[in-house]
């Protein structure tokens, strides 16, 4: 099944120097993920202040700056990965460097038959 690990943080919270090492430790979970087969995605995100949240209401459209939830932590960063269940994927999550300072949640995704990308390949 495949999992998508949303990694929120505190923005600002580690120094540049931090966050290199971070990226570095990253990089390097996704490699070890990858040689297990079990590695789709991942990627950090830009700041919370580049922002755009979009929302439809009576059919209006309402696009407004910045993210939608009012917290101290922000969606910094994904992983999309493969585990056979909630289990590994925890065991994974675990592994991510932002667990140690803000949270990972785990979302099963849902699959949908059919699917393609933008290049008009299916998507596995």
């Amino acid at each position: 099944m495949k999992y998508l690990l949303l990694v929120y943080a505190e923005e600002g919270l580690l120094s540049p120097e931090e966050m290199q090492h971070c990226y570095e430790e990253s990089t390097g979970l996704t490699r070890e993920l990858d040689k297990k087969g079990q590695f789709y995605s991942a990627s950090p995100l830009q700041s919370v202040a580049l922002a755009t949240s979009v929302r439809v209401r009576e059919g209006r459209r309402l696009v407004t700056d910045g993210p939608f939830a009012e917290t101290r932590e922000q969606l910094g960063g994904y992983f999309l990965i493969e585990a056979a269940d909630l289990d590994e994927a925890i065991e994974i999550a675990g592994k991510i460097p932002g667990a140690r300072w803000g949270t990972v949640e785990i979302r099963p995704v849902v699959e949908l038959s059919g699917r393609t990308d933008r290049k008009g390949d299916f998507l596995r």
